[in-house]
C-alpha cells in the first residue's frame, strides 16, 4: 500500500513540475509576422518611427509585455542611428526561451557593457512601464526587447508613481 502512495505522489509531482516547465518555456508564447514594423523614437521626439528591417523573428506572448524578443537585421549605418535616434541608458537584455536560439540576453549584456553594440529607445511605454528597447551592432543586427522603465519597476512593485509618470492604468477587478 505505501509503494502505491509514494508512486501516486512522486507521479503527479512529476507531471506538476513538466506542466510548470512547460508553462514557463513554451506555452503562451506566438511567432510575430516577418513583417512586423519596428520603431525607434527619434532624438527630442516623443513618437516611436518605423525603422528599415531585414529577416525579422520574433515572439510574444498575452501572459505578460515583458516576454517579446525580436532578432532581425536593419541596412542603416550605426553611425546614422547614433545623430539620429534617442540612446537608452541601463539596457539590460532579458533572457528568453532557450529555443529562441538567435538572442542570447548574455551576448547582448555584454556587447552593450563593452560598447560592441549600442542600445537606443524603440518605443517608450509600449504597456505602461515598459520600453522597448532595441540593441544595434555595427554589421546591422539589432535585438529588441521590452524593459520596465523608472515608472514601471516602482508602479508595479506597488508603489505610487513616481513624479514625471504618467498616471498608472486602472487595475482591472
Amino acid at each position: 500500500m505505501g509503494k502505491v502512495l509514494v508512486s501516486i505522489i512522486v507521479g503527479s509531482a512529476l507531471l506538476a513540475g513538466g506542466a510548470i516547465y512547460y508553462l514557463q518555456v513554451y506555452a503562451y508564447f506566438f511567432d510575430l509576422p516577418a513583417d512586423t514594423v519596428m520603431r525607434m523614437t527619434p532624438l527630442g521626439q516623443d513618437r516611436a518611427e518605423p525603422i528599415l528591417t531585414e529577416d525579422f523573428r520574433g515572439i510574444d506572448a498575452n501572459s505578460s509585455p515583458l516576454r517579446f524578443r525580436a532578432c532581425f537585421r536593419t541596412p542603416q549605418s550605426l553611425a546614422m542611428m547614433t545623430e539620429t535616434y534617442t540612446p537608452y541608458e541601463n539596457a539590460r537584455p532579458l533572457i528568453g526561451p532557450g529555443w529562441f536560439d538567435c538572442f542570447d540576453a548574455a551576448r547582448i549584456g555584454a556587447d552593450l557593457e563593452s560598447g560592441k553594440a549600442l542600445a537606443f529607445l524603440g518605443e517608450a511605454n509600449v504597456t505602461y512601464g515598459i520600453d522597448q528597447v532595441i540593441a544595434v551592432y555595427d554589421d546591422g543586427r539589432a535585438y529588441a526587447w521590452h524593459q520596465l522603465n523608472h515608472c514601471g519597476e516602482v508602479v508595479y512593485d506597488g508603489q505610487p508613481a513616481p513624479e514625471g509618470c504618467p498616471p498608472p492604468p486602472e487595475r482591472k477587478k
